[in-house]
């Protein structure tokens, strides 16, 4: 019989190398739960934003071994809003990373990580100051990344322009005019040719048209920036108000009472209508392969009130990247989130519409030529007009919801903008009383 010799050095060391090697294996095991993390990203839903998301997410995932999910976000921005305030309210990890709007910081934020612990000063420099400030709290707490900029613009039929010798409308009082103008001698060609849309249903997108409206009369921002002061009734915001109420059922129809961005667009796109506000991302969709408007239209600043105080305005706007701070990944969501919020993201989603939130990039040639509008867009942020959010923080939704539905009732001529801004000017007076940020 074979006798077996065992090795006194094995005998010895073999706790030692079973520790070894268990150790081992659970550093491998946590390094593959990192690797393997699950990270949920809800990104927006108007235009191309979904596909985008969705691209650029999945890059992400191929380069740090993650996997990615994409959370299908409402394409209203107040179903949206109420979506996530459940979500957060229920401390629930549903969504990692979640892209919020620019008026959301002060609503949302308790919810949020500090970004400033995870992420660079040198890669949050890059970024506007003003965007950057806007996502910081009053602690100092960085609590989104800038992803894309926005601001309401003026898009324009220029074939029909020029076939009636019309020039780009300096005032509403001239677009009203041209657009009549236009429809009356087109309607044998269309009879479905509209004058002019926007978003006139009651939510957030009639606060940003009708603020562009009143800001572009001298009206004022609805409440001073500076001294918190309702201002929003004065004559000046009425003169505004009265005049896109002229609009409807002229040359808008009434059903533009019930418009969001996607029913301008899909209106605008399809040939039917011969002035447009809208934000950035419809550029690339009218120009797209298959638009019947493709290369017949143009953009400008929107227009000016006719008053001494006028001047050509667009309601800031523009989305931002947050992380939620019930993830059970949070550093893999900083990275996704850093990763999308990234330079180069940014240049491949800018051909879509989505304007860069990095300076630098606007000097680049190739994102010039891309954007031929670029020094439109360039005069617009510097005149634009940003809603009262970061004064009233978690008051805004409030703010918000008062104005649009006075302003939606003297759309639908159920009362007059002097009763509906005084009657305003009165409840934001109540919440006012209260504290605008303490407000819940």
């Amino acid at each position: 019989m074979k006798k077996t010799f065992l090795n006194p050095f094995l005998i010895k060391t073999r706790p030692f190398f079973l520790l070894s090697l268990l150790s081992l294996l659970s550093l491998m095991s946590i390094q593959s739960q990192v690797q393997a993390a699950t990270v949920t990203i809800a990104c927006g839903a108007v235009g191309a934003e979904f596909e985008l998301c969705k691209k650029h997410a999945e890059k992400w995932a191929q380069q740090t071994k993650n996997k990615v999910e994409l959370f299908q976000s409402p394409n209203l921005t107040n179903d949206r809003l109420g979506l996530f305030q459940q979500i957060f309210a229920a401390k629930s990890d549903q969504i990692d990373v979640i892209q919020i709007d620019v008026i959301w910081p002060g609503l949302l934020g308790k919810h949020f990580v500090d970004l400033n612990q995870y992420v660079s000063k040198s890669t949050v420099d890059k970024h506007f100051k003003s965007i950057v400030d806007n996502n910081t709290d009053a602690q100092g707490r960085l609590l989104a990344l800038p992803f894309f900029t926005d601001a309401g613009l003026l898009y324009y039929r220029k074939d029909l322009l020029e076939k009636y010798n019309q020039p780009v409308p300096s005032t509403w009082e001239e677009l009203k005019k041209t657009a009549t103008l236009i429809v009356k001698n087109e309607k044998k060609n269309n009879p479905r040719l509209l004058g002019f849309v926007w978003q006139g249903k009651a939510y957030e997108g009639l606060t940003c048209d009708a603020l562009e409206w009143i800001d572009s009369y001298g009206g004022g921002t609805i409440i001073d920036g500076k001294t918190g002061q309702v201002t929003i009734n004065n004559p000046k915001a009425v003169k505004a108000l009265n005049m896109a109420a002229s609009w409807v059922g002229t040359i808008s129809p009434k059903g533009v009472l019930n418009y969001d961005e996607e029913a301008s667009r899909g209106v605008f796109q399809s040939g039917n209508a011969v002035f447009m506000r809208n934000w950035p991302y419809a550029w690339p969709l009218g120009n797209s392969k298959n638009s019947p408007i493709k290369g017949k239209f143009a953009v400008a600043p929107l227009p000016k009130g006719k008053t001494k105080s006028g001047k050509h305005t667009g309601t800031l706007g523009g989305w931002n990247l947050a992380v939620s701070k019930y993830s059970k990944n949070i550093k893999a969501a900083v990275s996704l989130a850093t990763y999308m919020a990234s330079h180069r993201t940014q240049m491949e989603r800018a051909p879509h519409g989505y304007n860069p939130t990095i300076a630098s990039i606007y000097h680049n040639k190739k994102f010039i030529a891309q954007n031929p509008f670029v020094g439109k867009l360039n005069a617009t942020f510097s005149n634009g007009v940003a809603r009262p959010s970061k004064l009233t923080g978690r008051s805004y939704n409030k703010v918000s919801n008062r104005f649009w539905n006075a302003v939606h009732s003297v759309l639908e001529g159920r009362t007059s903008a002097e009763k509906a801004l005084a009657r305003l000017e009165k409840q934001l007076n109540k919440i006012r009383k209260r504290g605008w940020a303490k407000n819940k």
